[in-house]
């Protein structure tokens, strides 16, 4: 056990030992490597760790109320041009984008342009049939993953290595499949259930609801660097992504489904999930609706990039990470790491 009566010089020895040794030991115990390290005194520490546990590049942005925003960054953006890792790249951020559309439903449903026990029929007719239980499927059913309609991510023939650029192929999945559950009796997340609420959204406004977001969410927070598809970003701006037992750039696969499209910053992210947080996205009743319907931290996982975004009440600190790199044992590996970036902060 390691105390505070050991000199500095061993405990930095001790540090190297482990350090070097995880390198050395097969991929599946580098998880436990980076749970084992000794705590770094500083969260750039940290990070510059991330090179011994077969993370490619890193990014962190810390918010902590009061105080300046905080950027740390190790690793590559692009590792074949050796570009190093920019606190300031664009992200493929995933699910993260979840949280964007529960808000933007719930200033809807406080404009009574929807209610929360609309039924998924009453909006989209056409799934009457090819989608069980639709007619008792409501909104917040969708909203906080209850509907057990299946996951279009489990489908085996879902294409990884290739962009499909239609929605509908998406939904085409899990059209006519058997439901998960009856309606309301658990919860479990599924993908659909973002598309499909993505999809009365559009058919309620009469136009994409990521125009709805941009001017209802991100204009009035002034993130202009937040976009709604990868399509819309000049691609020299985005971190590459490696994906695991995949040889090469993953980056241009452009994810267009609604609830896991979106790029962004983790300073934009950051500022999100903070006026989510903090009241200042939503008037008093948006904030009740979007309290009974989802959660206020995500996570995103798309092959090459692996996303959390967590607000830590207890320091009043928003704590964003994203890591290019997915599959194997990078997600475990990336949590650890957030985990003990946070209990650094802690400790300052």
């Amino acid at each position: 056990m390691i105390t505070s009566k050991r000199p500095v010089w061993l405990l930095r020895i001790i540090m190297a030992v482990v350090s070097i040794s995880c390198v050395v030991i097969f991929v599946p115990w580098l998880a436990a490597c980076a749970y084992l390290a000794p705590l770094p005194d500083t969260v750039q520490q940290q990070v510059d760790d991330v090179i011994h546990y077969d993370l490619d590049g890193i990014v962190v942005y810390v918010d902590i109320k009061g105080q300046a925003p905080q950027f740390y960054a190790a690793g590559w953006k692009n590792r074949e041009n050796k570009v190093p890792a920019d606190p300031h790249a664009l992200f493929k951020i995933g699910s993260i984008s979840k949280l964007y559309i529960a808000a933007a439903t719930a200033k809807l449903v406080r404009k009574h342009k929807l209610s929360l026990d609309d039924t998924l029929t009453k909006h989209l007719p056409e799934l009457a049939g090819r989608i069980e239980n639709a007619n008792k499927i409501t909104l917040k059913m969708l909203l906080q993953h209850r509907s057990g309609i299946p996951d279009w991510i489990d489908d085996p023939e879902f294409p990884w290595t290739t962009s499909l650029k239609d929605v509908n192929e998406y939904l085409e999945l899990v059209l006519d499949e058997p439901a998960e559950f009856e309606p309301d009796s658990r919860y479990d997340y599924s993908n659909t259930n973002y598309l499909l609420i993505g999809r009365i959204l559009d058919k309620t406004l009469g136009y994409a609801h990521q125009d709805y977001i941009h001017s209802e969410i991100l204009a009035p927070l002034q993130l202009s660097h937040t976009f709604a598809v990868l399509s819309e970003v000049d691609l020299s701006k985005v971190s590459s992504g490696y994906y695991r037992d995949y040889d090469g750039d993953v980056k241009m696969l452009d994810i267009v489904v609604p609830g896991g499209s979106m790029v962004a910053t983790a300073q934009d992210t950051g500022l999100f999930l903070r006026a989510l947080n903090d009241g200042t996205l939503f008037d008093d009743a948006e904030q009740g609706i979007y309290s009974s319907i989802y959660v206020y931290e995500h996570t995103g996982l798309w092959p090459g990039y692996s996303s959390i975004a967590r607000y830590h009440k207890d320091i009043d600190a928003v704590v964003i990470q994203f890591v290019n790199t997915s599959g194997g044992n990078s997600w475990m590996v990336s949590e650890i790491v957030y985990d003990r970036i946070v209990e650094i902060l802690h400790k300052q």
